[in-house]
């Protein structure tokens, strides 16, 4: 593929142009963006800068794109990354600093002149510093070792953006403006500035077994699509994109044998690389979570004719990816859970795909007591099923690939995340154990885990990964990665998943709203318009006077019970009466606040999942708590009517939300 430019300078032509200039290559073409047009343009070999350039005391390591709001756009650029690793001979970095250039010359990023647009550059600033985003120069990060080997002839003079996976290409909203640039004028080849950014995941590292050098790597790869937080992006949309879908890839490169006392060959250098893919995605059917406040949410399951259309949808493009499908599904068959379960199984059984497969496993219950070993149960089940999809593998002597792999498995829990992560660490297991004993490196009898060190290596990266997967969706690290870490449950794990499921339970309730709106601008799932007036409903509260004071009635309340406590006892009769007072202000305030739950959970404003809350169509509702004695009248209620109607409406004949919300929904696809 051609190359991208690795380090740029920056120069701002006064308040005219930013010109951005590649560090390296003699004859490298500049490129300007003129602030007042926003027209993009590649300067010929050697155009000298304007006389008055400023330069930039930063170093540029890549273009993020641009990020048009209320009042101009903006160029987000990395000013900072670290080295993640080295994987055959391409460094692989993750991008930690940025820095947001606004078009025009009056606006200030610092000192926004429009609280809307503040408020959305803070989304803006939350998405960049909240996320895993990784890069790579020279080494497609967005796709997997074996669709790279089989394209690799047709790449050859292909610019990276137009190689990557469009669904790992994380930015391609942002870069869309330089795209289509691109695209519409061939001879504004600006390839060398569009740089492919993946959220995920990576992690390598060196392990030496039975006298061959190699090295694991573990590289997850999130979905674009449906992306957002744990609560707010559930199920399947009409397109046939799940929530929270990730593809996770197991490499091992393996060193040739070399005789005792020869030079070690380069670190770069491999006789064998093997790839071991799985995939995990929300359960492919509408439904969601409601908030309330509570512990356990209202589970909402929509029934549509769109379902069988949607899940077909999906799984036909995973077997056109990955080939034959064996789907793997770990919710518990009884319980809160229960629903999910019946209708991802009555949708499958309308739908009955060729090449695809059911197995269900119920997790919990099969593992109750601590015993994790269970797991073994769902390999056995589904060990014909890996056996045939195999694993790829390519070597030095052949030109072409030794195996493919002929399919996935793709497992899911209601999070796709702790019980996801638990059963994916095994199988990836299962399979490396597999490939080392067909390459001769282990005995038939054995497995990695009789090898302490290359074990830990193993159950440490996998650990780490779920950490990863888990703070990006769900807000904390993983459920039972003390098992993936350990290879043992402890209560010691018992406890810390307490911790974690509490930071769950307040991110996911008062603080999520905040961050699905920054997936959906970053994303282009909501677009603003050029008019900050038209998006005051982000930076006011439409909630009644009665509602909004509610917590501060309960924080004063429980404030003035606590400073009872330290007055001096002169008459226990002045005494009961004030405790009695304050007591019943909190104990009103308290009932309030959990019966109008829903109006104290922090939602998505720009995209907000009004229809999922007051659906009242053919499905299943776990229940109507936080929803008080009139529902739509609190925050959500308060954004428009219009809102609250289109619940009602057949799936595919609603009105677009984002048009009800002063936006502008867009995707480039």
């Amino acid at each position: 593929m051609k190359a991208l430019h690795q380090r740029l300078h920056l120069y701002t032509d006064a308040e005219d142009t930013y010109i951005f200039t590649p560090i390296d290559g003699v004859h490298a073409q500049s490129l300007t963006i003129d602030r007042h047009s926003g027209d993009i343009t590649l300067n010929r070999p050697n155009t000298p800068l304007p006389k008055h350039a400023r330069r930039s005391p930063k170093t540029v390591y890549g273009i993020l794109g641009l990020l048009s709001l209320s009042l101009t756009e903006y160029i987000i650029i990395i000013t900072g990354r670290e080295l993640r690793g080295r994987i055959m001979g391409h460094e692989v970095y993750r991008a930690v600093d940025f820095d947001i250039l606004p078009l025009n010359p009056n606006v200030s990023v610092s000192n926004p002149p429009h609280p809307v647009e503040g408020h959305f550059l803070a989304l803006a600033r939350s998405h960049l510093y909240g996320g895993n985003f990784l890069f790579s120069y020279e080494w497609d990060l967005t796709r997997r070792l074996q669709a790279q080997y089989k394209n690799r002839d047709g790449d050859v003079n292909k610019a990276f953006w137009e190689a990557a996976d469009d669904r790992f290409f994380w930015n391609r909203f942002l870069q869309s403006k330089l795209i289509e640039t691109a695209t519409l004028n061939p001879k504004q080849d600006l390839g060398a500035y569009i740089l492919p950014i993946v959220y995920g995941t990576f992690d390598i590292r060196p392990a030496f077994l039975h006298g061959r050098h190699m090295q694991l790597c573990l590289i997850s790869r999130r979905s674009r699509h449906r992306a957002g937080t744990r609560y707010f992006r559930r199920g399947i949309d009409s397109q046939g994109h799940v929530a929270n879908f990730n593809e996770t890839e197991q490499l091992v490169l393996i060193e040739g044998q070399s005789t005792p006392g020869a030079q070690r060959p380069s670190d770069d250098t491999y006789a064998s690389k093997l790839s071991f893919v799985q995939i995990r995605g929300s359960i492919p059917v509408f439904w969601s979570e409601i908030n309330t406040l509570r512990y356990k949410p209202d589970l909402q399951i929509m029934y549509s004719h769109e379902t069988t259309q949607a899940m077909r949808a999906h799984l036909q493009e995973q077997r056109s990816l990955y080939g034959d499908q064996t789907l793997v599904n770990l919710v518990n068959q009884k319980g809160y859970e229960q629903p999910v379960k019946e209708a991802y199984e009555k949708y499958l059984s309308a739908v009955d795909p060729p090449g695809v497969r059911y197995e269900y496993f119920d997790f919990h219950n099969e593992c109750k007591k601590m015993r994790w070993d269970r797991i073994s149960l769902l390999v056995d089940k589904t060990k014909d099923d890996l056996d045939g999809y195999g694993y790829f593998h390519a070597n030095d002597l052949q030109s072409e690939p030794v195996r493919l792999q002929q399919g996935t498995v793709r497992t899911n829990c209601m999070d796709n995340l702790d019980r996801t992560n638990v059963v994916q660490a095994f199988l990836a297991k299962w399979n490396l154990n597999k490939q080392l004993q067909e390459l001769g490196i282990l005995p038939h009898d054995a497995g990695i885990d009789n090898y302490e060190a290359f074990s830990k290596d193993f159950r440490e990266m996998w650990a780490d990964h779920a950490d990863a997967i888990a703070k990006a969706y769900g807000g904390s690290g993983a459920l039972k990665s003390d098992f993936t870490r350990t290879n043992k449950r402890t209560r010691k794990g018992v406890l810390e998943d307490g911790y974690k499921s509490v930071m769950r339970y307040l991110k996911n309730n008062y603080f999520d709203g905040a961050r699905q709106d920054a997936f959906d601008l970053m994303t282009g799932n909501w677009v603003p318009r050029k008019n900050p007036s038209s998006a005051l409903f982000l930076v006011t509260d439409p909630r009644p006077l009665i509602t909004r004071s509610m917590p501060v009635i309960a924080s004063f309340s429980l404030f003035m019970i606590c400073a009872g406590l330290t007055l001096p006892r002169t008459s226990d009769y002045s005494l009961f009466y004030f405790f009695m007072l304050w007591f019943s202000l909190l104990s009103l305030s308290m009932v309030f606040i959990i019966a109008h739950g829903i109006d104290y959970v922090s939602w998505p404003r720009l995209v907000p999942p009004t229809d999922s809350i007051y659906y009242s169509g053919p499905g299943y509702r776990s229940g109507h708590h936080g929803m008080g004695f009139k529902a739509g009248a609190g925050i959500l209620g308060g954004l428009s009517a219009k809102l609250v109607d289109q619940a009602t409406k057949p799936m595919g004949h609603r009105v677009p939300i984002e048009e009800v919300e002063m936006g502008v929904k867009k995707r480039v696809d």
